[in-house]
């Protein structure tokens, strides 16, 4: 059993930076790959970074390439994203999410997403 919890969201203008961070409790959190979605108003859910167990591997969703950087650390059950270049859309609530799968596909579809957090809301002005 995982227990996730996100931070770091807020308001911020387009060109900004945010990091947020997810804290994960139990003992088994760097047996997860674990990744980022996220969820605006009247829109599904979408990827949008995955890093795998070790840190060795990351994935990105096309639209945050170059801009936002995924990063764990295992000794302190925590994982990061960096996002730098802010736009309007990144607005949404963002959430992490541990899985036990570790390819590239498998870790963009949200249903192979075993424990899930609460979200942080994430908010771009123009």
């Amino acid at each position: 059993q995982v227990q996730l919890v996100e931070s770091g969201g807020g308001l911020v203008q387009a060109g900004g930076s945010l990091r947020l961070s997810c804290a994960a409790s139990g003992r088994t959190f760097s047996t997860y790959s674990m990744g980022w979605f996220r969820q605006a108003p009247g829109k599904e859910r979408e990827f949008v970074a995955a890093i795998s167990w070790s840190g060795g591997n990351t994935f990105y969703a096309d639209s945050v390439k170059g801009r936002f950087a995924i990063s764990r650390d295992n000794a302190k059950n925590t994982v990061c994203l960096q996002m730098n270049s802010l736009k309007p859309e990144d607005t949404a609530a963002y959430y992490c999410a541990a899985s036990y799968g570790s390819s590239s596909d498998t870790l963009q579809r949200g249903n192979s997403y075993s424990y899930w957090g609460q979200g942080t809301q994430v908010t771009v002005s123009s």
